[in-house]
């Protein structure tokens, strides 16, 4: 009989390197991630204390070339990082994918070399955490749209005036990369990419409080008043509102392959639960719907399986579009918020509780359904890759 999870020998069209990562990263995630993590959530932290074994793993811009420090993987075993690191909390994915995806990536695709070899090499050993500053407290699925100003003086210098809002990562950052428009010009056309350090004067983090969903996790808002910043501080291959979706679509390739290690970790639970929870004299799982609901969820991270898969050898194809990418986030979030919704349902009233992951993952994926582009947003950028028409003016 197949695992159940890996319906479809998955593992048989993995290379033995790729195998061999995601087993690694497995085995930190359940003798490291899973015993703390229910109580990191109920307590509001992000686990601090597992950043340099993170970093001793490889997981901090792991397909990055190792010229930098990084570990120059694959994208399919940077896919199945973020897999196992979200089977744990869709907080640690987090971290990892901002330190990456975010802030690593467009010092490395926009940035100078002295930006690189400065900075790279310390972000992939943890010595440097980062932040990705685009979101604003009233732009958010509209980013042209960012009043966060740089003003060039005259000696090349600048001046960073704005707000950013849900930072992950905000409060823990060293350097955030900032994206603003530059020199008084409101057009999208004049944002650039700003390497900041956390402790410039005139530069605040403060803590996002009352939040209900992803409380493992470090969430800001950043505040800038005349923010001084020198001359390279700018990344200087960025330009126009390209280049901070170019990163978006790096996180976003990510997030697809977590969201399917959350579904597995509520579905395992789930099926594990329904084999030895026992009413009317037999366990449940022997019940006609809770079978369908369990057939229902394995359908679901199977479909996620296959589509992050082929995504990712798309990716190292160099034949990825950011429209796929959108379609995978969008049909993989949503997915696994039913399974997390439907394994919180098959628990009965033990669900409700910390020590079993259903409702907390459940409470997470709605902000991953959020964040990177909403549900609704990735929707019109497949409207219009279908129809060549935009509905976004």
């Amino acid at each position: 009989m197949p695992s159940t999870s890996d319906f479809y020998d998955i593992d048989s069209v993995l290379s033995e390197e790729e195998r061999a990562i995601r087993d690694s990263v497995r085995r930190w995630v359940d003798e490291r991630v899973l015993p703390i993590i229910g109580d990191c959530y109920v307590q509001g932290r992000f686990p601090k204390e597992l950043v340099p074994e993170m970093a001793a793993l490889g997981v901090f811009g792991a397909n990055l070339p190792e010229q930098y420090g990084c570990a120059g993987l694959n994208n399919v075993s940077y896919g199945l990082i973020m897999q196992e690191l979200e089977r744990g909390d869709s907080g640690v994915r987090s971290f990892a994918s901002v330190q990456g995806a975010l802030v690593m990536y467009p010092i490395f695709a926009f940035g100078s070399e002295a930006q690189k070899t400065a900075w790279l090499p310390k972000m992939a050993s943890g010595e440097v955490i980062g932040c990705f500053g685009l979101t604003e407290p009233d732009f958010g699925s509209n980013p042209a749209g960012m009043i966060t100003m740089a003003r060039e003086q005259a000696d090349g210098t600048w001046i960073l005036n704005g707000a950013k809002m849900w930072i992950t990562n905000g409060s823990t950052a060293r350097v955030a990369v900032v994206w603003a428009k530059t020199n008084g010009d409101t057009d999208a056309s004049s944002i650039r990419g700003f390497l900041v350090p956390t402790d410039a004067k005139g530069f605040s983090a403060r803590d996002q409080k009352g939040k209900l969903s992803l409380r493992a996790s470090d969430t800001s808002e950043l505040v800038f008043s005349d923010v001084h910043l020198p001359a390279d501080a700018i990344l200087p291959g960025s330009g126009g509102l390209k280049s901070p979706l170019m990163c978006l679509t790096q996180a976003r390739f990510g997030i697809s392959w977590g969201a399917v290690g959350a579904a597995m970790a509520c579905f395992e639970e789930a099926a594990s639960y329904a084999k030895n929870r026992v009413m009317f004299d037999r366990p449940i799982g022997g019940f006609q719907i809770q079978q369908q609901r369990l057939a229902g969820m394995l359908t679901g991270i199977v479909q996620g399986q296959l589509l992050s898969l082929h995504l990712g050898r798309l990716k190292d194809a160099g034949t990825m579009t950011p429209q796929q990418v959108s379609l995978a986030k969008r049909s993989n979030v949503s997915m696994a918020t039913d399974v997390a919704r439907e394994a919180r349902r098959l628990l009965g009233a033990v669900g409700v509780l910390a020590e079993y992951a259903s409702m907390r993952h459940m409470a997470n994926l709605e902000s991953v359904y959020t964040y990177e582009g909403t549900h609704d947003v990735h929707s019109l950028v497949l409207g219009q890759a279908i129809t060549g028409l935009s509905a976004f003016s």
